[in-house]
């Protein structure tokens, strides 16, 4: 889902598109001919009144700079928006540049944008346990970028893994076909950046290295298996713009296929851009929908299966040493859960009765503890025919998502909170951000005076 962001109509900024009327050229006469004749023999008054009426025009030009937005595209939040940095200062001996008295202030913004062609196009992959995602972006405004290209597909690579221990032979299949598409994306581009990160799946398989090996061979991919604290850090960078700024503490969780990564964050001190700095704890459990799923069974899910599930998830909490880190804000009105899974954002789905799931609609979402707690029970009491028949739930998700309610019930437990918010996003958009962040395409862009 894309950023929202407010902007402000030509009237708004006090700009009509149409050029002056042939009244107003009138009144443009008759103000210079008035400003021919003195005040008081000296021309102070017009000449007053001549500057009060460039100030009003500075003031609506600086309004205009600040707030319009017309036909700029959605961007999507990959962190907290950094500081504009200020225009450099001008050579010796150099003249400032004189403005075109007949540009108006659209002309002006739009001159100072960088067409999007023009603009360094980065890319992320995500191989998870159950999905194959990726997206392709070029930077926006600081802190913010544009989606160009996307792709999403279940592919379910780590089916059968808790019992076996490694990848089966169709898994790996639909992974590869998979990421072929992703292949073909991204030769079609022009990427200056990307980086493609396969998670717990082929982490813990035995023949994880022989399948990333394959995908190099037959997809002309080189992923990079990352460790689950690297995990943990990209997902709280992905969804560090839906912290606000009264927030004093966040548990983040990411409710995966094969593991659930859960980060601790406080910014009750202070607030750095990077959101993942304010980590104080965090741990990554061994378990997620497709796993637990696997062991208790998804189709067919009784009060007494899901309560097993909790528990089993509960216990591995338990034995989190930092899950106390945040002790001294939980409390607080100022505490909040996010999360960032296909748990969270199908009961989102669900609660607001999507006919057909909406991004834009969910990314962003708060949620009262009341509400998750009906939509819970509302799923719960749903049997696999009728989750299936949900158009947030699908056949895709039918069997996984009871499990995934049973860790959140687990989180909700430990970190109890009166609000929840939703987050479609994670992982993909937190290396988006670290890539364009690292490569400083915000900082030399606006420092170089120009809209992205």
């Amino acid at each position: 889902m894309k950023d929202r962001e407010p902007g402000a109509d030509a009237s708004d900024a006090g700009v009509s598109g149409d050029g002056p009327s042939r009244q107003g050229a009138g009144r443009s006469q008759k103000g210079r001919q008035a400003a021919a004749r003195p005040v008081n023999g000296h021309g102070q008054g017009d000449a007053a009144q001549h500057k009060a009426k460039t100030r009003k025009r500075r003031k609506r030009r600086r309004g205009r700079k600040v707030f319009a937005r017309d036909g700029v595209l959605p961007v999507v939040g990959g962190g907290q928006a950094e500081t504009a940095s200020p225009q450099p200062s001008l050579k010796p001996n150099t003249p400032p540049a004189r403005p075109n008295p007949a540009a108006t202030p659209e002309q002006s913004e739009q001159a100072r944008r960088v067409p999007t062609s023009e603009l360094p196009v980065f890319a992320a992959l995500d191989l998870g346990t159950n999905n194959c995602r990726l997206l392709v972006a070029v930077p926006g405004r600081p802190g913010q970028f544009r989606v160009i290209d996307a792709f999403s597909r279940i592919v379910r690579l780590g089916e059968g893994l808790s019992a076996s221990g490694r990848l089966g032979q169709p898994a790996m299949d639909r992974a590869v076909e998979a990421l072929k598409v992703c292949s073909d994306k991204l030769r079609n581009r022009k990427i200056k950046k990307a980086r493609l990160i396969a998670t717990e799946a082929c982490r813990t398989a035995a023949n994880g290295a022989e399948f990333i090996d394959r995908v190099e061979r037959e997809a002309g991919l080189k992923l990079e298996i990352i460790d689950r604290q690297t995990e943990a850090r990209l997902a709280v960078s992905g969804c560090g713009s839906l912290v606000e700024r009264d927030t004093d503490g966040v548990v983040l969780f990411d409710i995966g296929g094969g593991s659930s990564e859960i980060a601790l964050i406080d910014v009750s001190r202070h607030r750095s851009p990077r959101l993942a700095n304010h980590i104080v704890s965090w741990t990554s459990l061994p378990v997620g929908v497709v796993s637990l799923a696997e062991r208790f069974g998804g189709r067919t899910v009784t009060r007494e299966i899901f309560a097993a599930m909790v528990e089993d998830v509960a216990a591995r909490l338990r034995s989190f040493d930092g899950r106390d880190r945040l002790s001294h804000i939980v409390s607080s009105p100022k505490f909040h859960l996010l999360g960032t899974s296909g748990t969270v954002t199908t009961l989102a789905g669900v609660h607001l009765e999507l006919d057909r799931y909406d991004r834009r609609r969910v990314d962003g979402l708060w949620m009262d503890g009341t509400s998750v707690d009906r939509m819970v029970e509302k799923v719960l009491g749903w049997d696999f025919n009728q989750r299936v028949a949900n158009p947030c739930i699908g056949a895709d998700r039918a069997d996984l998502v009871l499990a995934g309610c049973a860790i959140l019930e687990a989180i909700r437990a430990v970190w109890p909170s009166e609000r929840l918010r939703v987050a479609d996003r994670g992982l993909r958009e937190g290396i988006l951000s670290e890539l364009m962040a690292d490569d400083g395409v915000w900082r030399r862009n606006w420092r170089n005076g120009q809209r992205i």
